[in-house]
Formats: C-alpha cells, sequence, structure tokens
C-alpha cells in the first residue's frame, strides 16, 4: 500500500557555494536587488527571493562550478530586467529570447552568471 506523499508544498531554500561572500552578496542584492536578510559569520548570508531563500555559503576554496543547478529568476519584463542587470554589472552570456509557446503564452529565458560561474536565468512568460 502506498503512503501518503510528503506534503511538499514549494521550494524553501537554495544553497549556493561561493569563493567571495562579500562579492556573491553584493552581486545578488546589488545586481539582481534581492533583499538581504541576514548573516551568519563566519560564512553565510541569506538573501529573500519571493517565497524561496538564497543562501550563500563562503568558502575561498570553492571551484567554479561545471554544471550543477540554474536558478532562473521569475520577472515580468525580461527585456526590461535583463536590461537592469547588465547595467548593474552583469554579463550578458545569451540575451532573452522566447524559447517555447505553452498554452497562449510565450516562454522567455536570457542568461548571465554570478561573479562565481553560477548561471543565473531570467524567466517571464508573455501572453500573446
Amino acid at each position: 500500500m502506498p503512503s501518503e506523499p510528503p506534503g511538499i508544498t514549494g521550494l524553501a531554500q537554495v544553497a549556493l557555494t561561493v569563493t567571495d561572500l562579500e562579492r556573491a552578496v553584493a552581486f545578488y542584492r546589488d545586481v539582481l536587488g534581492l533583499t538581504f536578510l541576514f548573516a551568519a559569520p563566519p560564512s553565510l548570508a541569506f538573501l529573500q527571493c519571493g517565497p524561496t531563500r538564497i543562501m550563500l555559503n563562503g568558502n575561498p576554496e570553492g571551484t567554479t562550478p561545471a554544471g550543477g543547478p540554474i536558478l532562473y529568476y521569475a520577472v515580468g519584463d525580461i527585456q526590461a530586467a535583463f536590461a537592469a542587470v547588465i547595467a548593474r554589472g552583469a554579463p550578458v552570456k545569451e540575451a532573452p529570447k522566447a524559447i517555447a509557446r505553452v498554452g497562449g503564452r510565450e516562454v522567455w529565458l536570457g542568461f548571465t552568471e554570478d561573479p562565481d560561474g553560477h548561471a543565473v536565468g531570467l524567466m517571464s512568460e508573455v501572453h500573446i
């Protein structure tokens, strides 16, 4: 007999290892515009992204990620959001473009990366 499902209601927190905690906080706070919540010395910082917390774990011995998860940040206007993060110093990895049509919407993606090489996706669903 199958057991009851675990009752997962969403994604509560994502942890990213970064080599320079202060530099990473500056990127996620100042470039992406996430709300800084608190630091937990010696090497943790927490930011809020909608209902999900982003935990940055500072590890100077860490390495630039090769693959790994990509965090896609939801935005209302992908062109304006992408222009804003680029204007704040984020590198262009892939300019926004429509990648699919689903149920009367176009799904748009654009990519940059954080200072440690973590892929950062901006995502918007536009009604057509």
